[in-house]
């Protein structure tokens, strides 16, 4: 397991770190599960915060995998996803208080990982910026993604932040109510931590039950409704327009011709 897992009290601290910035990959999805695997196992009754180092949380996909994956064969993409589907309904129906301590930039999937947790602080920082970039680039947001942003944020929110690609500072994520505050970022794990220790040790099975109960509708949704329009998620991510968008994303971003 890549991830680190230290204990606060009763809290298990998940630090990512993966590579660098968080990109989201294979790797990525194994070391999340295997952290939650040793969460299960060695600290089943712990609140967890989530976080990472310096000043980035998560980068969200890896362009340099995915873009490559994206312009393979359909059937590919569709197995992909339901590994990727899978790391982030683990983390939204994690049985236990969930935090991230969002301690620098979020994009895209890493902002979603954020979301995804039950409360989110973000460091005070100026420089930090979030946003969900996948349409402005030809990635099809997943439906399922965008029913647990809305059980996160309300759909006007989620909406806002998941059609357009717009990049906001930490205090317009927090006016938004994408994060619920901001600390110092000297601050920002001890706050967390703070919020992770909230419920009783005594009111975790109430807590699980009661956040069981609160996604239910969202998770009835995603079996009705968005696992069904995510069938069609391959052919959009793979079709000759979003490949398009890819190349043309990524040679504004690297000042090169893509190669795939």
């Amino acid at each position: 397991m890549s991830w680190t897992i230290d204990r606060h009290g009763r809290v298990a601290v998940v630090t990512m770190n993966t590579n660098p910035v968080n990109a989201q990959n294979r790797q990525f999805f194994a070391d999340l599960h295997d952290a939650f695997d040793s969460l299960e196992s060695d600290y089943p009754d712990a609140p967890v915060v989530l976080t990472s180092t310096g000043k980035r949380f998560s980068a969200g996909l890896d362009l340099d995998e995915h873009f490559r994956l994206f312009a393979g064969h359909r059937d590919h993409v569709e197995s992909w996803f339901a590994d990727y589907r899978a790391t982030n309904m683990r983390l939204f129906t994690y049985p236990r208080p969930t935090v991230a301590a969002v301690n620098g930039h979020a994009f895209a999937g890493g902002l979603i990982t954020a979301a995804v947790c039950d409360h989110r602080i973000a460091a005070d920082d100026p420089d930090a910026r979030f946003g969900i970039n996948e349409v402005p680039i030809g990635i099809p947001m997943p439906a399922v993604y965008l029913r647990m942003l809305q059980y996160a944020w309300g759909e006007p929110v989620a909406a806002r932040l998941s059609l357009h690609g717009d990049v906001f500072t930490a205090a317009q994520v927090n006016g938004l109510g994408v994060v619920h505050s901001l600390a110092p970022a000297d601050e920002l794990l001890e706050r967390a931590i703070a919020v992770a220790e909230l419920t009783p040790a005594d009111c975790i099975e109430a807590y699980a039950y009661s956040k069981k109960a609160l996604q239910a509708p969202a998770l009835r949704d995603i079996a009705v409704l968005s696992d069904v329009l995510d069938q069609q998620l391959p052919d959009g991510m793979t079709s000759t327009e979003s490949r398009h968008a890819h190349r043309r994303y990524w040679e504004q971003l690297k000042g090169r011709a893509a190669d795939w």
